[in-house]
């Protein structure tokens, strides 16, 4: 294929990476974004495959396959509260591919390459195994495999900085010597720190990580774009480090803390604990109907989503009950908290996926100032991101932006049970006189809920 075409088809594929990057940024136009990204990404694997002379192509057939079938089922299958702890498990694996093919190209043509290839290969390992091997273990405090509470262990403020002080002098090691015996040492250590950076973090800092891994495999795409002399892998590198990274510090900014009190908050206690035991503290309960005559009879009412939706797989059932409301005359709007549920956006894509219209999504800053006006709030699985004692000091976590629903006259809390939420910690406002808790699961719950707001 001439490589003016090639190039062009590039150019085109880089586009349409722009362009879905610019379509995920909105609720509304995110599902044509996420398709244009594919689009791009078929566009360049499939020209990539005609125009370069590549060898074993068989095997690469075949790996194409294998990925699909494995990757198609996974993304297909899963359910929504998993869909936070796969997709940190495809990043790992992103992360993973890049410091492989850096580890291949060295040992094909290490001896002969620049030294700013050899650091580009460098770098790729070493940032590419600290993704893979963080993203695994971020994989499984989500998927419940181990403890979401911060794992310290004696010795391990100490090991964590040594270990990436290592890390990176095997990595400056390598220009001069270009050792294989180096190459490998520093993806071992590389893996180690990747598990030691991510083992401290807990609870509801969680989410920022696997922001975070999201900016480091962006960083090693575009480093191994660079070693391979791809174009095309550099923009996209670069367009997933970018945004990567400035999604990270927009989600410690609304949990208000630094970045580094959520990394590195378990070694001075600042980090959010997950876990927690049940209250036994008395609480003022009710049944569906009396929450269906709260909200029937409202003028103003705001529903406050949560991971407890999604474990409920009730958002269908919520618009339901929320078009009800809306028959009846009813101001209902959503409160979207930046980082509610287990990754960022979770709750957007939770609600597109009842087709929940967008102008009825507002964001924390844009719903704060109408809640002393709001009759209503429904707290629907959410916790973390309600809770006062964000605005006290020394508690996981303080200084995080909240939804002050205790502002609104009435507060309905929809829950399982009185365990706490992810960050591990209690929530006073369930005991307020102004809030009522309906027990029990959450689809069931809202489905009472509506069968008794019909009969009103």
């Amino acid at each position: 294929m001439n490589q003016t075409w090639v190039q062009l088809a590039y150019l085109v594929a880089a586009v349409c990476f722009i362009l879905a990057l610019k379509g995920l940024s909105s609720p509304k136009f995110a599902r044509r974004g996420n398709a244009l990204g594919a689009v791009g990404a078929t566009l360049a694997v499939v020209v990539t495959l005609v125009a370069e002379p590549l060898e074993h192509m068989t095997w690469i057939l075949v790996a194409i396959a294998l990925g699909t079938a494995l990757g198609v089922p996974a993304a297909r299958r899963v359910a929504m509260t998993a869909m936070p702890q796969l997709v940190a498990l495809f990043n790992g694996v992103g992360g993973a591919a890049a410091a492989i093919v850096a580890i291949v190209e060295f040992l094909s043509s290490g001896q002969d390459e620049s030294l700013w290839i050899l650091a580009a290969t460098a770098f790729t390992i070493l940032v590419g195994s600290v993704s893979f091997s963080g993203s695994v273990i971020t994989f499984l405090k989500l998927q419940g495999l181990m403890t979401s509470r911060p794992v310290v262990f004696p010795g391990m403020q100490v090991l964590l900085p040594i270990t990436a002080i290592a890390a990176v002098g095997l990595g400056v090691a390598i220009l001069p010597t270009e050792s294989t015996a180096l190459v490998f040492a520093l993806a071992g250590v590389s893996l180690l720190l990747g598990v030691l950076f991510v083992l401290p973090v807990g609870g509801a800092d969680v989410p920022i990580v696997i922001s975070l891994l999201n900016a480091f495999t962006g960083l090693t795409v575009a480093a191994s774009g660079f070693v391979l002399d791809n174009v095309l892998l550099l923009v996209a590198g670069t367009l997933v480090g970018a945004s990567g990274t400035l999604l990270t510090r927009l989600m410690a900014q609304a949990m208000g803390r630094p970045l580094t009190g959520t990394l590195f908050g378990a070694f001075s206690g600042t980090s959010t604990l997950g876990g927690g035991t049940a209250s036994d503290r008395p609480v003022r309960s009710l049944g569906p109907s009396d929450v269906a005559v709260m909200l029937g009879y409202a003028s103003k009412v705001v529903i406050v989503p949560g991971y407890g939706l999604a474990v409920a797989q009730a958002q269908g059932t919520l618009k339901e009950l929320v078009d009800l409301l809306s028959e009846r005359g009813v101001e209902v709007t959503y409160a979207i908290h930046p980082v509610a549920g287990r990754m960022p956006g979770h709750m957007n894509v939770l609600l597109a996926e009842a087709n929940v219209p967008y102008e009825q999504l507002k964001e924390m800053d844009e719903v704060n100032p109408e809640l002393p006006t709001t009759d209503v709030v429904l707290v629907v699985g959410a916790n973390d991101v309600v809770n006062p004692a964000a605005r006290q000091p020394g508690t996981p976590i303080s200084g995080m932006p909240i939804i002050n629903v205790d502002q609104a006259q009435a507060v309905v809390f929809l829950k399982r049970s009185m365990r706490p939420g992810f960050a591990g910690i209690e929530n006073e406002l369930l005991f307020d006189e102004k809030t009522q808790l309906l027990f029990g699961d959450a689809k069931d719950s809202l489905s009472k809920t509506v069968t008794a707001l019909k009969s009103l």
